[in-house]
């Protein structure tokens, strides 16, 4: 068998294998805005891969030669495995059968995707009640250089070739700043044309102060005022704690597999 990459104008060929997929990254590739997909075979394809950012799903029948495989232009040997339901366990089997040791199940977050939900009144008093230390901004091209500097905000705009990318394709944030310096940010991780997937966080030693409550209101207030939807996906129940803060709900945990040596070949494939 060989693997067929996908091109963005046939992404029709693999959309009904993920079919029913609440996922904003899976939907940002089949809408040809980010990331990349690989099938079984051109026509009529079995089994699909997609790999957007740390990101890596898949769907249809489990295939072993897509699980290994490994595109030539990525670098990172990282990659965050998430099978299907349908047919998860098989996926799991197979990951589990290529790499061993050096891969780790978890659990992940699913946040319900509920357009209109969101209370703008108690957004902007989140906002509002920002420590007058701190002053919050969207996300310009100083901020964006910052986010580049800080190995802890890496991920704001990883995902961009350059502020001028981050632009053009409908690249969203917002940030916390103290005298200047980015200490919290909300952005856009991917973008797909209904809306944004959000990235989180805040320097450590700025913690605990309620910042990244700030930044995800006032970029759910941004995203609101562009008619996008700002979709979540929690790593842990922090994270999932502070959606239902700004307003999301919980809908379910989900598996993944955390991959260290992705690409690894398995002797039996």
């Amino acid at each position: 068998m060989s693997i067929s990459k996908v091109k963005k104008e046939n992404m029709d060929h693999i959309s009904p294998l993920f079919a029913g997929w609440q996922e904003s990254l899976i939907w940002s590739c089949l809408q040809g805005c980010m990331g990349d997909a690989w099938a079984d075979r051109e026509e009529h394809p079995r089994s699909a891969q997609i790999l957007l950012a740390d990101f890596c799903y898949f769907a249809g029948e489990a295939d072993r030669e897509l699980i290994a495989h490994k595109p030539e232009t990525r670098e990172s040997d990282f990659v965050i495995m998430v099978p299907p339901e349908k047919e998860g366990e098989n996926w799991a089997k197979e990951i589990e059968a290529v790499y061993g040791k050096d891969c780790r199940r978890v659990e992940r977050y699913a946040i319900k995707k509920e357009p209109g939900i969101f209370d703008r009144e108690k957004l902007t008093a989140m906002v509002e009640g920002l420590d007058a230390a701190y002053e919050v901004k969207l996300i310009d091209e100083e901020i964006f250089r910052q986010t580049r500097i800080y190995p802890w905000a890496n991920d704001f705009t990883s995902q961009y070739k350059d502020f001028e990318e981050y632009c053009r394709v409908g690249g969203l944030g917002a940030a916390v700043l103290r005298e200047g310096e980015l200490v919290a940010g909300a952005s856009s991780y991917t973008v797909y044309r209904e809306g944004i997937e959000i990235e989180i966080g805040t320097r450590e030693d700025h913690r605990r102060q309620g910042l990244a409550t700030v930044c995800g209101a006032r970029l759910i207030l941004a995203c609101m005022e562009r008619g996008l939807y700002p979709s979540w996906d929690a790593q842990n129940k922090w994270s999932v704690g502070l959606a239902e803060k700004l307003g999301y709900h919980f809908d379910k945990a989900y598996p993944a597999y955390e991959v260290y040596a992705f690409g690894k070949k398995s002797s039996d494939l």
